[in-house]
C-alpha cells in the first residue's frame, strides 16, 4: 500500500505540470501596439528630419 502513494507523488504532479502547462500556454487576447507603433513612427520622422537638417 505504501508502494502505491508513493506512485500518486509523481502522477499528482504530473497532472499539476499538465494543468499549468495548459494554462500558461492559452490564447490570451492582445490589447494591440498601436500607441507603440505611432510613437515609433513618431520617432523615425523626428530622426529622419534631423538626419535632413544637419
Amino acid at each position: 500500500m505504501a508502494a502505491l502513494v508513493w506512485l500518486l507523488i509523481p502522477l499528482v504532479a504530473a497532472i499539476g505540470a499538465g494543468l499549468w502547462g495548459g494554462w500558461a500556454g492559452r490564447n490570451r487576447k492582445t490589447i494591440g501596439d498601436g500607441s507603440e507603433l505611432a510613437g515609433y513612427a513618431r520617432f523615425r520622422e523626428a530622426m529622419e528630419k534631423t538626419r535632413t537638417e544637419v
